[in-house]
């Protein structure tokens, strides 16, 4: 049948038969480079809720400043009024009735308002207040950013370490499996290496769990979804706090720490509120500027006898004047009002308080912690050496008789809790360097950044959990 067709028929018929697989590699989806620590930032930073409700909260509370200084700026009003009269006389009988507009406006400017002046100087406080825990929102997403990102990978290295020992006790009960078949090992020897493959099973599938946890952690930051994400490389330097005096960090916190600085400034607004609420008690002093225009009798000016008669006409009237008012006594609500102003101010000392002995002692255990971390992920890296070769030791050991499967289980077991030691170290050096920065107010979005040059695009958890020169000889035991 094909035979008899026309060129370009069998032309059609070939594109038919090809498309399909044409359309298919057109929609096979392209594979995009792993995700670095600074996309995952930027991403946050752009997405995340907890960033955008604060700072919808600071720009709302800015507006206390110029409701404040409202207090403080002149008042224009004005008003109209349409009034209809009748009057009524006995003596002689006589009644009239007249109708009249009346306008009014009326301008006060403060001239003396202390309670308001201090309540501007609280809003000002309450201002900067803001600003700053904005400030340490926005530090705090670039630690939160860390966190989960370094989480994923502690996660990721850790269900690798996990597969690995998997594999090393499934080989373990291979050869007890096939020991005993050729009489060199007893049922006690399998048994023992069946329990202990099913233990790194068993850990294997809660390593998978979590890494799936810190996934869902890293979307649920950011709103995004990641396929992958670049490792951390080994040669990254571990490197001492700088200064490295521990007095001088504590120095820095107590003038940068933005949760200090906002504490004090919300010290400094409950104070301004006191004084606003003693100066209660205080006169106030207005300038008052008056016009009137409108029938006479509504303004209700001239002789009382020509207005009871009805004769009225268009007034005006111009004035301008100060007003007094003392306050005598308003129901014990400004002495209750001081009371509670005076308690606020002392709860807010205490808090201030606590805080700041708080940041102190964050501040010495991040610069002691940092300061043993060059040593600990030395001797950790050191220790993985050190337990493969007691892996190998027992395994010669139990082939001369020497050792048994538990010593090599055992054993197995420490050189990956080595492993996983390792790799927590690494990753926790990281964060407590950010956390000691952000416990100083120094953390920034380019500390972040230069996180990225230590990170691998081609970060293979199964392959980097470990050093370059580690996998080879750790496979093999």
């Amino acid at each position: 049948m094909i035979q008899l067709m026309n060129s370009w028929q069998r032309a059609l018929v070939g594109w038919l038969l090809v498309f399909p697989l044409v359309a298919g590699a057109a929609q096979e989806p392209t594979h995009a480079l792993p995700s670095d620590l600074w996309r995952v930032y930027q991403d946050a930073r752009q997405n995340n809720s907890g960033l955008a409700a604060a700072r919808a909260d600071q720009t709302a509370r800015s507006e206390v400043v110029p409701q404040a200084r409202a207090g403080l700026l002149p008042t224009l009003s004005a008003n109209a009024e349409l009034n209809s009269t009748s009057n009524s006389l006995q003596q002689p009988r006589q009644d009239t009735q007249r109708s009249g507009t009346s306008y009014q406006v009326v301008l006060n400017q403060p001239l003396f308002r202390a309670d308001r002046w201090f309540n501007l100087k609280a809003a000002e406080a309450e201002d900067r207040q803001a600003q700053l825990e904005l400030a340490a929102a926005e530090q705090k997403l670039m630690l939160d950013s860390a966190q989960a990102y370094f989480g994923l990978l502690k996660a990721q290295d850790t269900l690798a370490a996990a597969k690995a020992e998997e594999a090393a006790l499934k080989r373990q009960l291979e050869l007890a499996e096939k020991g005993l078949r050729f009489g060199l090992s007893d049922r006690t020897d399998v048994l023992q290496a069946q329990a202990g493959h099913d233990t790194a099973q068993a850990n294997r599938i809660v390593a998978h769990t979590l890494m799936d946890d810190a996934f869902m952690a890293l979307d649920t930051l950011t709103h995004q979804e990641y396929e992958a994400v670049q490792g951390l490389r080994h040669d990254m330097p571990v490197l001492l706090p700088e200064p490295n005096d521990a007095r001088l960090w504590v120095t820095t916190a107590m003038q940068q720490n933005l949760g200090l600085l906002a504490s004090q400034q919300a010290l400094d607004a409950t104070q301004q509120t006191l004084s606003a609420r003693k100066a209660g008690h205080a006169p106030t002093l207005d300038a008052v500027l008056r016009y009137q225009n409108g029938d006479n009798d509504n303004l209700g000016y001239g002789n009382s006898e020509i207005r009871g008669r009805g004769y009225g006409g268009t007034a005006e009237q111009r004035s301008v004047g100060l007003q007094l008012n003392i306050p005598l006594f308003s129901g014990g609500q400004n002495r209750s009002q001081v009371r509670e102003a005076y308690q606020r101010m002392n709860q807010r000392e205490y808090l201030n308080d606590d805080f700041r002995r708080q940041v102190i002692e964050q501040t010495r255990k991040l610069h002691r912690g940092l300061n043993s971390a060059a040593d600990q992920i030395r001797a950790r890296r050191q220790s993985i050496i050190s337990n493969q070769g007691a892996v190998l030791a027992s395994q010669q050991g139990l082939q001369v008789g020497t050792r048994n499967i538990v010593d090599v289980l055992e054993a197995q077991r420490q050189l990956y809790s080595a492993v996983r030691q390792y790799n927590d170290s690494r990753y926790d050096y990281i964060l407590d360097t950010l956390r000691l920065k952000q416990a100083v107010g120094t953390l920034s979005p380019q500390d972040l950044k230069a996180l990225c040059d230590y990170l691998k695009v081609d970060y293979e958890p199964e392959r980097d959990f470990l050093p370059p020169e580690f996998p080879r000889r750790l496979a093999s035991s």
